[in-house]
């Protein structure tokens, strides 16, 4: 197959834009006689002008030429899909080798098998997915009419929808991700092969799932993909509390949160929310009603032990029912974010300044969700602007004390 070509007058991308670190790999390959190009979702974002996040090279060199070539800046790393990791500091820059075959059927366990870049492009998930792009030449090369598609807006699946989903079932997760992130449409045939599969996303490693949940969190367009995966009738297959929650109320708590760290995250794309603080926008909606339900509607007031246990009790509950469970580090500081809301803001009404609160590791997130619970509901801006004073004086009172503190005694 011939690949279209576009050159520098076609397109508006500004190589400048495409990482450093990216290009010194692409350069170093190329000059160790390798054909190298960035791939996927950075050729994606470069050409519907967005910054990417992740700038993926795909190459014909082997994993070991690559070992050699970077040496001790390169891990290789997975059993399934072996790729190479090569480091510049905390930065990661992911480097794939071309891949060749799929089975037309089965569930895809392992895949090393070395190939063409025409054989690599053509087993990516989708088309807008499916590009190449030379920052040297300044030259996208499409082999699946991803560069049509892109400019139409039009999600479609490289090659037959139903054989690439029931192969790789997250893929169907990527789709309403990217339905969610850019608008783009999806064409009928993918569209029609997502209500067919759905269920085979049970399929899947749980992990990987909650990977593509927690980053759909990060990504600045959570409360469209919940919704997304709640019209996809698909939720409920992975996290049937949530989607009780969502399809049974008007308005929603979770959406309203999820909006708010949408709005924060699109202004801090390099810093998104902390994954707990995410976690808690789901989370806390499940407590607060399980509170309401077991206290506020008899008229009773509960105190911080019963909103101690009746948020352990909701999050063991989410996480035993869930198909992909929470790390435990994870779901632990969640829920001191959410129980500490009720330190905050209490349901008693009665509202006064505890230090002991402002010396627990958590208070910091803690506080900052009580911000964002603030921009939904006014009357929870004084409690917040009491404790952020405090917490302020806080700081300033360990600064103080860190900068008059003696010296230790000298030795001898």
């Amino acid at each position: 197959m011939r690949p279209k070509e576009f050159v520098a007058d076609d397109h508006e991308i500004d190589p400048a834009r495409v990482d450093s670190d990216a290009l010194h790999i692409l350069r170093k390959l190329k000059d160790a006689g390798h054909t190298a190009y960035l791939v996927g979702g950075s050729v994606r974002d470069l050409l519907v002008q967005r910054e990417p996040k992740d700038f993926d090279i795909s190459t014909s060199a082997r994993p070991q030429e690559i070992k050699k070539i970077f040496r001790r800046n390169c891990f290789l790393i997975g059993k399934r899909f072996r790729l190479a990791h090569i480091r510049f500091g905390k930065k990661i820059i992911e480097v794939s080798t071309f891949r060749s075959g799929e089975n037309d059927s089965d569930l895809i366990v392992r895949d090393n098998t070395w190939g063409s870049e025409e054989e690599d492009v053509i087993r990516r998930d989708f088309t807008i997915n499916g590009l190449f792009y030379d920052p040297f030449e300044h030259k996208v090369i499409d082999y699946v009419g991803g560069w049509e598609d892109i400019h139409k807006r039009v999600l479609r699946s490289i090659g037959d929808p139903l054989v690439r989903f029931k192969q790789d079932p997250v893929r169907m997760l990527r789709l309403i991700k990217f339905r969610a992130r850019f608008g783009f449409d999806i064409d009928e045939q993918t569209k029609q092969a997502l209500i067919t599969s759905r269920k085979e996303i049970t399929k899947s490693s749980p992990a990987r799932i909650l990977e593509e949940m927690l980053r759909m969190l990060e990504s600045g367009a959570a409360a469209r993909f919940f919704n997304l995966m709640v019209q996809a009738r698909m939720l409920h297959l992975l996290f049937p509390m949530l989607s009780d929650i969502l399809e049974n109320e008007d308005e929603n708590q979770i959406y309203d949160l999820l909006q708010v760290a949408d709005q924060i995250n699109q202004q801090q794309p390099k810093s998104p929310l902390s994954r707990p603080i995410l976690t808690a926008c789901l989370l806390f909606p499940l407590v607060d009603q399980a509170l309401k339900k077991k206290f506020i509607d008899k008229d009773k007031v509960p105190h911080l032990g019963d909103v101690m246990m009746t948020t352990s009790s909701v999050i063991k509950e989410f996480v035993l029912t869930s198909f992909s469970h929470l790390p435990k580090k994870l779901s632990t500081v969640a829920s001191a974010i959410i129980a500490m809301q009720y330190r905050l803001t209490p349901l008693s009404g009665k509202q006064s300044i505890r230090h002991k609160s402002l010396s627990m590791k958590e208070f910091p997130d803690a506080l900052h969700f009580l911000k964002m619970r603030a921009a939904l509901d006014p009357e929870l801006l004084k409690p917040f602007k009491a404790w952020n004073n405090a917490w302020r004086q806080h700081l300033k009172k360990g600064v103080q004390q860190k900068h008059h503190h003696p010296p230790p005694a000298k030795k001898g």
